[in-house]
């Protein structure tokens, strides 16, 4: 065997005594809706302890930084307002490279947006009666119709659209609603116009982000492959993806290059703990107590003999009692299998999961149930 060639990796260290900062999405990762992600507090103050600054990066340009970084202290997470780095602030710098000082910027949005554009000395306005230099949109749970007419008039005279993100959905106690990306399509669709994209996974919202915080040595820590994972690979920056957020094992499985993150954790509990590095082979990968083999009919998974329990420190950290570890490891091992391949950068379908014939204590059929993947 010899070390996985895809973008997994291992460490003997944890990510928070090897990085200098945690570029940290909110929405799925720190919390979700009104709550705390459970555990997010005390590991996000294990992480400073242990040396690493934070920085809260989020697509949502409902908020200022203060009333995010309040949210935050009101969950029990210690965060000042220039720890907290918004979509809108992105936005908002690309409009002042590009417009004259006092430019009249109309939002489709919220306060976030305002509060940007006059930090960087731009003139927020609410309807297009006026002359409009831009139009600005980001996500706001109180955006309406007029909003989005008056954003529709401004756009089909010609002027610059910024979109502060395109997330089609935000996560919620309720399941995923509709975000920022939903409501750009409705523009999209009334004007044929297409926005300028400035928050994750472009680069302009983790440069914004590496500007304020001085990073030396990054990591992004995100629940999305197609906006927290993408944008760092897009810069070149390790990631960390959570699974307590919306991106789920069969999405991760079948994601192309540019999607693939570093390093995998049940929750954010992960910058605390070791990371087992996948190993692979010729004809399928391993990790801790598990095995894949690649056949003809796709990937077949066993457990290795006296190994269980392997790194139970991970486990452990994200609550799970060994148990969320070795579904982990499953899934790296499965990772590896499936993208030591050539990628055309192409999406396509991962190969059928299957348990390994003689899985006699079911336990691989029992992982890939926990996984949320259905036997090919």
């Amino acid at each position: 065997m010899r070390p996985v060639s895809s973008s997994l990796r291992g460490s003997d260290r944890p990510p928070a005594e090897l990085y200098d900062v945690a570029l940290l999405d909110l929405d799925g990762v720190v919390y979700i809706g009104e709550a705390a992600v459970p555990g997010a507090p005390e590991a996000l103050q294990a992480a400073r302890e242990h040396g690493m600054r934070l920085a809260f990066v989020t697509n949502n340009a409902a908020r200022p930084p203060k009333v995010v970084a309040d949210h935050l202290t009101d969950l029990g997470i210690d965060a000042a307002p220039d720890e907290v780095i918004t979509s809108s602030q992105a936005a908002a710098r690309f409009l002042g490279d590009r417009l004259p000082a006092g430019a009249r910027v109309l939002v489709v949005g919220t306060t976030g947006l305002e509060e940007a554009l006059r930090e960087r000395g731009l003139t927020p306005v609410a309807d297009a009666r006026g002359e409009v230099d831009a139009v600005v949109q980001g996500y706001s749970p109180d955006l309406n119709w007029r909003m989005l007419a008056e954003g529709a008039v401004a756009i089909n005279r010609g002027v610059l659209w910024v979109a502060t993100n395109a997330d089609p959905t935000v996560p919620s106690p309720r399941g995923p609603l509709p975000g920022n990306g939903s409501l750009v399509a409705a523009l999209r669709h009334a004007t044929g116009a297409e926005p300028v994209v400035t928050g994750k996974p472009d680069p302009t919202m983790h440069r914004e982000t590496l500007l304020r915080t001085k990073a030396q040595r990054p990591i992004v820590v995100g629940d999305r492959l197609d906006t927290d994972i993408e944008g760092a690979n897009a810069v070149g920056c390790p990631s960390l993806l959570v699974f307590s957020g919306v991106t789920r094992p069969a999405e991760l499985l079948a994601a192309r290059a540019q999607l693939r993150p570093t390093y995998l954790a049940a929750d954010v509990r992960g910058l605390l703990v070791e990371h087992p590095e996948p190993l692979i082979g010729d004809d399928g990968a391993s990790c801790g107590a598990w095995t894949v083999v690649r056949t003809d009919g796709g990937l077949e998974l066993s457990r290795t003999s006296g190994e269980a329990g392997a790194s139970a420190s991970e486990g452990d950290s994200a609550g799970g009692g060994g148990s969320d570890n070795d579904a982990l490891d499953a899934l790296r091992a499965l990772c590896a299998a499936q993208w030591e391949r050539p990628d055309d950068g192409s999406q396509t379908a991962s190969r059928a999961v299957r348990a390994a014939p003689g899985d006699g204590d079911g336990a691989a059929a029992a992982v890939l149930t926990r996984l949320g993947l259905k036997a090919g």
